[in-house]
Formats: structure tokens, C-alpha cells, sequence
């Protein structure tokens, strides 16, 4: 059965946080260091009352506004994030009311950051195939900028806010999805975590007291904590093993790919992955300069940002990677 991407929406906070505004919190700091390094000029930042779920909403209701879905077709939202409204209920059921959908509607939440959507597809696709659903609204969508200290300059240079859409249905006559790998290793997951927060170590007054006096770039556990490095080393290993399983097994080499689109985690991830895999520029995006790492919206919203530029076009071979907390990792093939 064929399944693709019919659409995909993007929503992004009309706030900007640029490294001029940045660097005043960090003086003598390198401002053109921090660019070459995450390839971050500016990001998008939610407001104190923006949630994940508000920008996809607003996506959800760009798509159908343009007649990419409409509000009966819906037969289950999978909602990626890691910076859901509440503990409960998910943002799924809260999206799913605020929808007005029928009742025989599925949804439910997946906790995955940067690898999310690759994984979601997969579930999407399921599905589709299995004859579950016919239309799965693919949510992802995060504000990290609410899970980063605030004296972090590493974390805090690098994240943005936003969400995006993706409709997955039978049929879809746009991007098919041809094959999906996912992976993980979770013996590696406390290189990308937040200590504190749930229910092996709770919030505490005191913990909240540490992280409001916090010195410079030193984390609380109640925020991010990235062995940088590390996860970068770990992940220029494994994913591009990951992508020659997925283009061995469709008898496919990176030449038979028309575009790389990577989850945008840095520029510095970016290229070294690039290097790695023999990528010329042409064919691989990175495009993060104004809207920063935005974790399980980062791949939606660079494929969709690439084919409004003109770089995907009827019969275009895509390879989506994604890679991140878990630590997980997928990479997903699709014809256009």
C-alpha cells in the first residue's frame, strides 16, 4: 500500500531572539564564533503564554484552511514533543478537542526529540497500512527554549521554538514513503537528559533555588544537559551506517539521492556528517540560520522550507535522518 506525506504546515513564534540580544547575557563572548559553530544567527522563541501545542494548532489549521485536510478526514493525531501543557492529558486529546473531532478519532503523544519524526512516520505509515487509519495528522512541535538554564550559553545559542504538520495518508500522490529504519541506544541516554523533573528525582524547592543562581554555563538538573561532544561523536558514527542500511537494502547508493534532509542540529554536526557521507552541498540542506535546532519540527520544516525554495521537485529522491535523545536515531527514504 502506498502511503506519503500529502502536506506539511509550519508554525513558528513571531519572536526573535538574535546573537546580538544573545551575547548581552554573555559578555566577551564570540559572536561569529557562536554562527560558525551552530550556524545560528537568530531563533525563534515562544512567549511566556506559547505552548508547543498553540503553534500546532495554528499549523493544523493553516492545512485546513488550504484544503490539505479536512476536519472529517482526520482519523488519528500523533503529537511528537518533550514540552507538552501538562503531565496530563496529553497534548494529543488537548489538540483533538480544540480540533472539534469526532470521537472515533485516535491520538496520543510519543516523547522523542530530534529523531521523532522519522519515528512518527513510521508509526504513521503503520497505520496507514494496517488499515487503522486512512489520515494520520503527524504532529511535532516543541519550546525548548523552557527546558534550557538560562546562564547555558552552549544550549541556550543553539535551540529554537516551533511545530509543524505533516498530513500521512493512503494514496498521498506527493511524498511516498518507501522505507524507514529506526534505531537506539539507550545505554547512551544520559549523554542528552534533564536529571530532575519526573518521578526518579522530583522537583524540589532547592533544586529550583540552584537553578535560579546557577553560574554561567554551569547546568542545573532541572535543564538540559548535552555531553555536546560526546553525542556528536556518537552520532558521526552511527548515522551514516544507518543511511548505507537503508539505501543498501533499496539497492540505492548517495548518488541516487536528489536531497539530504537532516534533523538541524548544528552546523558543526552538519558538515561533519556531510564530510563523512561525500554529500556536495547542492544536495544537502542546512538551514538553521534563523530558526535555530527545533528538535522534532527540525526535519519538516527543512523539507518544507526546500521544496518552497524550488529543491524538491516531481521525482525527487529524498533521505530524511534524524538523531538525538534516547539516544535514537532513523532515517527515512521518499519519492516525490
Amino acid at each position: 500500500m502506498s502511503v506519503g506525506i500529502a502536506d506539511i504546515a509550519n508554525c513558528v513564534p513571531d519572536q526573535r531572539l538574535t546573537n546580538a540580544e544573545l551575547l548581552r547575557d554573555f559578555p566577551g563572548s564570540d559572536s561569529e564564533r557562536l554562527v560558525s559553530r551552530t550556524g545560528v544567527s537568530e531563533r525563534r522563541i515562544a512567549e511566556e503564554d506559547q505552548t508547543a501545542l498553540d503553534l500546532a494548532e495554528r499549523a493544523c489549521r493553516m492545512l485546513i484552511e488550504k484544503g490539505s485536510v479536512g476536519v472529517g478526514e482526520i482519523d488519528a493525531i500523533i503529537f511528537c514533543t518533550q514540552t507538552p501543557d501538562y503531565v496530563m492529558p496529553p497534548n494529543a486529546c488537548l489538540l483533538h478537542g480544540r480540533l472539534n473531532l469526532g470521537s472515533s478519532v485516535m491520538a496520543f503523544d510519543t516523547s522523542l526529540a530530534c529523531s521523532g519524526y522519522v519515528y512518527g512516520l513510521q508509526i504513521a505509515r503503520g497505520l496507514v497500512s494496517a488499515e487503522a487509519a486512512r489520515t494520520v495528522l503527524l504532529v511535532t512541535g516543541d519550546t525548548y527554549s523552557r527546558l534550557i538554564g538560562r546562564r547555558d550559553r552552549s544550549t541556550r545559542g543553539l535551540f529554537g521554538d516551533g511545530a509543524a504538520v505533516s498530513v500521512i495518508r493512503h494514496q498521498a500522490t506527493t511524498g511516498t514513503i518507501k522505507d524507514i529504519v529506526c534505531a537506539t541506544s539507550g545505554a547512551e541516554g544520559r549523554r542528552f537528559w534533564i536529571p530532575a523533573g519526573g518521578t526518579r528525582e522530583p522537583l524540589t524547592a532547592a533544586a529550583l533555588a540552584a537553578e535560579a543562581e546557577a553560574p554561567e554555563n554551569e547546568r542545573p538538573r532541572t535543564k538540559i544537559q548535552m555531553d555536546g561532544f560526546g553525542v556528536l561523536s556518537f552520532f558521526s558514527s552511527v548515522v551514516p551506517k544507518t543511511v548505507a542500511e537503508l539505501l543498501q537494502r533499496n539497492a540505492m547508493t548517495t548518488a541516487d539521492i536528489d536531497l539530504f534532509v537532516f534533523h538541524q542540529a548544528s552546523r558543526l554536526a552538519l558538515e561533519s556528517l556531510q564530510r563523512k557521507l561525500a554529500i556536495d552541498d547542492r544536495r544537502f540542506v542546512i538551514d538553521m540560520d534563523t530558526m535555530g535546532n527545533l528538535v522534532s519540527a527540525s526535519i519538516p520544516v527543512a523539507l518544507e522550507r526546500a521544496r518552497a525554495a524550488g529543491r524538491v521537485k516531481a521525482g525527487s529522491r529524498i533521505l530524511l535522518c534524524g538523531f538525538g535523545v534516547g539516544l535514537s536515531w532513523g532515517a527515512a527514504l521518499l519519492q516525490y
